[in-house]
């Protein structure tokens, strides 16, 4: 074998960085599909040896930084990289800074789940479902105020659990859902009838 072949053939080490750090960007990325800590319990023997992997792989690297310092493995250093990118990129996706102001936040709670509803400036709404065993998961859709009505063109839910119009009641700080056999609707607070607006907004 010449010089040449062994210096294109990857070590083990090197396996074990690129194959971890794709696992664990694979695992990030979950988080827009029911959440990460979900998918975690669903599927431990998959990740968990992902996470160790990785484990082992970073310090690998950061001693070989520390012993060979320039002559460390740029395929690491750019697994590694990589990885820092997902978790900084993926912050600041989910930060507020991109995204336009909050103009009203209310929230709704379950046995199971609690849902906070964000209405922004911008016509954007975002409905942030959380439930049992770190499931978490954002619907989006579009909005109008007209008077004290909230009325989605797109719907922030995948069924019919939020209705396509809302009233406002701020006396109460409350977004009422629910309509009685008339079409008006029903302003007493009842359980699951109604959206808590936050205090703070």
């Amino acid at each position: 074998m010449t010089t040449e072949n062994r210096k294109t053939k990857l070590s083990a080490s090197e396996i074990i960085a690129v194959i971890s750090a794709v696992g664990l960007i694979g695992w990030i990325i979950t988080d827009f599909f029911g959440g990460m800590i979900i998918w975690l319990l669903s599927y431990g023997l998959i990740i968990i040896p992902v996470i160790l992997l990785y484990t082992f792989s970073i310090f690998d690297t950061i001693i070989s930084l520390i012993r060979k310092g320039k002559q460390t493995s740029k395929i690491k250093l750019t697994a590694h990289g990589i990885v820092v990118f997902s978790i900084f990129a993926f912050n600041l996706y989910h930060s507020e800074i991109f995204k336009s102001e909050k103009i009203m936040t209310a929230v709704l709670k379950d046995d199971l789940y609690y849902y906070r509803l964000i209405l922004r400036r911008n016509g954007n709404v975002e409905n942030q479902a959380n439930g049992m065993f770190g499931f978490s998961q954002t619907f989006y859709g579009k909005y109008k105020i007209e008077n004290d009505l909230i009325i989605f063109s797109e719907k922030p839910y995948d069924n019919d659990f939020i209705p396509d119009t809302l009233l406002i009641d701020k006396e109460q700080g409350a977004l009422f859902m629910e309509k009685d056999s008339k079409g008006k609707f029903r302003t007493e607070k009842e359980w699951l009838n109604h959206f808590e607006i936050e205090k703070n907004e």
